[in-house]
């Protein structure tokens, strides 16, 4: 793909003010001899310099020195946007990049877009689409999991696989192609058992990969948690004791957390939303009861739900509870933790009691949820949960070869892919005529594309909307 730029941009790389350097960065055709008109080298020039060379330089404003600066020069095409690029190092001062920028402007640069630099190493085959928009990812990645994916993708190993994709979808269109063009001597290039064979095995890695968006999704934003029980059961002092801040507000009195709050927390590589919610319990204030609708929506949305009772409780009052909960608790897919709050406040009996009846409430549905006796307010037992917690999602924890779809673009495309060879397959089966069975590989083959970034039907409204949320400097 042949880059249709022909301006030099400029941008900061990095934000003035929040280290001991920032970096501005410049991209195009005229980008040495831009930065010439405005840096000072003790000898010779950026554009005469070689690549992958650094050089110290001063920089004038209005005959007063402005930095003291150091610049690293990257020839064309082996760079990052794969035109000639330098990159200068300033001082981190807002003052100075703002004057830097503002020079290499008046020298002829253009502003850079936001997501321009990335859009310009895709439009020269420096990375495909896929790999482009893993860049935003590795900026924002927060947690060793969410890192390990964006890179694994970075690196072209989501690429790799629907490169491989792609080669059989071609393969298959080809030989179907191949038969209409001889399609009066009746010849049949492609075995129509294999074939079927084959779509069936592609349409099942298509849905494979599909199939890790939802874990692609909670790695990349974070693991759902829903905080639920009865009103004081103590699930705001859980979420502050498991901040270990004073998030949520704490009361003796029932009904104080009327909506959902929102926290989120690191635990083994892993973010984790936990989501403190409204008491579940009969109310008459309409607020509450609002409330506590988004309590079970926030069940309904969670992958782990972390099911708070009171020790202090009758026993009744403990079942009461266990039903509420298990009426909103989907265990098909979701994993529920049982913990008994206040351990420390009930007799050694009671609690005993209590946690026979969580037992048997716990062993009539599943043998494997875990019950853990916590005191949220003095934040005993919190290492237990923490830990049952990253057990939880343990087939959440990436190898730097792990594939996962984090994108729903990427998704949305493999589910038009997956539609598409369905239909394929169909129609093979129905022993439609080739031309209609080709017509299902190419859609299936422009969903892919459009993943990749190839054969974009309208380039300028879909690279516009993937870029538009990078970074100005990327």
């Amino acid at each position: 793909m042949k880059n249709l730029y022909t301006d030099t941009i400029v941008a900061p790389a990095t934000t003035p003010g929040t280290g001991a350097i920032s970096i501005v960065r410049l991209s195009g055709p005229e980008a040495f001899s831009i930065v010439d008109a405005v840096v000072q080298l003790k000898s010779g020039t950026i554009s005469t310099s070689d690549a992958y060379t650094i050089h110290y330089g001063s920089i004038y404003n209005n005959g007063s020195l402005l930095d003291e600066v150091l610049v690293s020069v990257f020839r064309a095409p082996h760079s990052y946007t794969g035109e000639d690029s330098v990159e200068i190092s300033t001082h981190a001062s807002a003052y100075i990049v703002q004057e830097l920028v503002n020079l290499l402007l008046a020298a002829g640069a253009r502003f850079a877009q936001p997501g321009e630099f990335t859009r310009r190493a895709f439009l020269n085959g420096k990375m495909d689409l896929a790999q482009a928009e893993a860049v935003a990812d590795v900026i924002a990645a927060s947690t060793a999991a969410a890192h390990r994916v964006a890179m694994n993708q970075l690196k072209g190993g989501f690429s790799q696989e629907l490169a491989s994709l792609r080669s059989e979808l071609l393969e298959m269109a080809s030989l179907l192609e191949l038969e209409l063009d001889f399609s009066e001597e009746d010849v049949e290039f492609a075995d129509r058992s294999k074939l079927l064979a084959l779509l069936e095995t592609t349409q099942k890695h298509v849905d494979g990969l599909a199939g890790t968006f939802r874990q692609g999704n909670m790695i990349k934003n974070g693991v759902p948690v829903a905080i639920v029980g009865a009103a004081n059961a103590g699930k705001s002092t859980l979420l502050n004791a498991l901040l270990g801040e004073e998030r949520a507000i704490v009361t003796d009195i029932p009904g104080t957390t009327r909506d959902t709050i929102e926290e989120t927390m690191t635990l083994d590589g892993v973010l984790f939303r936990f989501i403190d919610t409204a008491g579940i319990r009969e109310s008459s204030d309409t607020v509450e009861r609002l409330g506590i609708e988004r309590t079970f929506q926030s069940i309904s949305q969670a992958e782990i739900v972390l099911a708070l009772f009171d020790a202090t409780l009758p026993e009744a009052e403990i079942q009461r509870s266990w039903q509420q909960v298990l009426e909103h608790v989907d265990l098909s897919h979701q994993q529920l933790i049982v913990l008994l709050n206040k351990a420390d406040l009930c007799g050694e009996t009671d609690c005993n009691k209590n946690v026979s009846t969580l037992n048997e409430c716990v062993l009539s549905i599943d043998n494997q949820i875990d019950i853990i006796e916590i005191s949220a307010k003095k934040k005993s037992g919190l290492d237990a949960l923490k830990t049952a917690l990253s057990h939880a999602v343990k087939d959440l924890v990436p190898n730097e070869q792990s594939t996962f779809v984090t994108n729903a673009r990427h998704f949305e495309a493999l589910c038009q892919a997956s539609r598409a060879l369905q239909d394929a397959r169909a129609s093979l089966s129905a022993s439609v005529p080739s031309d209609l069975v080709a017509e299902d590989l190419r859609r299936a083959l422009t969903a892919i594309n459009a993943i990749l970034g190839t054969d974009l039907l309208d380039p300028d409204t879909i690279l516009h909307h993937i870029f538009q949320n990078h970074c100005i400097g990327k």
